[in-house]
């Protein structure tokens, strides 16, 4: 019984200071925040519930934590010195100041954490799509230190240029380039408009007879081949398979003496042109 009672008056001490307590955390939109008193873990709801930031809490009841102020640039520092630092680079905004990001070197980072994978990075105040970034991991998750400025800004300057360009990950080739920066080049094109695999089939066929002065109309996949529907200049329609893996002639719709193979969907153009 004395046993339980000491418990009890444990617990109800660690609850009085509780209220006392203001502590410092991290608070994602959407989230709760944590802290350690008298060897208690204690989650709060942030009140305002919309705070999206480094802060400095003070509980109002077992559940609720108000927010008393931002906290400062040294005392985020300080925080986040006793985790490990990890070097990424982000790939894009998934919400808020939630971040996409990628390693930069893969073997340190499956050192560190046993793992390779993208992950979020919470709390990015600075920093843009490319951008190498140092940040932390408390075991958990990844938060936002600063921006790396060690890194060469053109990388992100070409990055940048190659998605304008709507740049395919396969064609994506520059000086310094590293299988991570593929990584995040494939990672920051996903959700964009333009960089599925149709879109980037379209593109490549377009273009190939655009060389050879011809126009796409339509395609159809066929497994490894597509069917091409093209008209030349002058406006004769044709129909064409084509091999995916280097847009070789599989079958060209008219009779070449079985040389079909001898051609790319380039080439074939002036080919039917002079048959037209």
């Amino acid at each position: 019984m004395a046993d339980i009672r000491k418990l009890i008056n444990q617990i109800a001490l660690a609850e009085a200071q509780l209220c006392a307590t203001q502590f410092l955390a991290p608070c994602v939109k959407g989230g709760r925040v944590r802290t350690r008193v008298a060897g208690m873990v204690y989650t709060f709801t942030p009140k305002p519930s919309k705070f999206e930031g480094w802060g400095i809490f003070q509980p109002v009841d077992e559940k609720t934590a108000k927010v008393v102020e931002e906290a400062d640039l040294p005392q985020i520092a300080e925080y986040l010195q006793h985790f490990s630092q990890i070097r990424l680079r982000l790939t894009h905004q998934l919400r808020g100041q939630t971040w996409l990001a990628y390693p930069v070197n893969e073997a340190d980072m499956h050192q560190r954490l046993k793992v390779v994978k993208p992950i979020a990075v919470h709390l990015v105040t600075e920093g843009v799509a490319f951008e190498q970034i140092i940040a932390r991991w408390n075991g958990q998750s990844c938060w936002f230190e600063e921006v790396d400025r060690r890194t060469d800004p053109a990388i992100v300057e070409t990055l940048e240029s190659a998605i304008k360009q709507l740049t395919s990950v396969e064609e994506l080739q520059f000086k310094g380039m590293t299988p991570e920066i593929r990584t995040v080049y494939e990672l920051a094109t996903r959700p964009i408009d333009g960089f599925t695999q149709p879109q980037q089939d379209e593109k490549r066929l377009r273009k190939a007879l655009q060389l050879g002065g011809g126009e796409l109309r339509q395609f159809h996949d066929r497994g490894d081949y597509w069917t091409v529907d093209w008209t030349t200049a002058d406006g004769f329609r044709h129909s064409s398979a084509i091999a995916k893996t280097d847009l070789t002639v599989v079958s060209s719709g008219i009779c070449l003496s079985g040389r079909d193979r001898d051609f790319d969907l380039q080439s074939l153009v002036g080919v039917m042109e002079q048959q037209d």
